[in-house]
């Protein structure tokens, strides 16, 4: 389970490249966009290490040792897809594939920490995925 967290951040990579590849080659071929880039990227690691902290490390640990992992698991991802964090996806005409695709990931990352009790895999992850999905937003591709 050690090797956890290097499988987690080369498959995490390498499906974000694949999906986001075009969006990928434009900012690779524009260099005024490479420090816009790495600030967005440490931007969202750090963001997305802060959640899954409040969320997984905090609520979710709380949760499962009061009330056990199922429904702790249950309840800590649900307040995580549905909480104030991703609230702004209520504006949006996609608010139901996209609370179910926050709330299905959300499952993978909690029972991740459940499994490996390691906050940094499911924290690079989540930063990963909001760096390729969020900070690719605007680029074209």
């Amino acid at each position: 389970e050690r090797s956890y967290f290097i499988q987690a951040v080369l498959i995490g990579n390498a499906v974000f490249i694949l999906v986001r590849g075009p969006a990928l080659r434009a900012v690779a071929s524009d260099s005024s966009l490479w420090g816009l880039a790495c600030v967005t990227a440490l931007t969202q690691l750090a963001w997305g290490l802060y959640q899954e902290l409040v969320y997984r490390g905090i609520l979710q640990t709380a949760l499962v040792s009061r009330i056990g992992p199922a429904v702790g698991i249950l309840i800590a991802n649900t307040l995580f897809a549905f909480g104030p964090l991703h609230f702004y996806h209520f504006a949006s005409g996609t608010a139901l594939p996209m609370f179910a695709g926050i709330f299905a990931i959300g499952l993978f990352f909690s029972l991740l920490y459940w499994r490996s009790g390691n906050l940094w895999i499911v924290g690079i992850l989540h930063g990963i995925g909001d760096a390729y999905m969020d900070g690719l937003r605007r680029v074209p591709g």
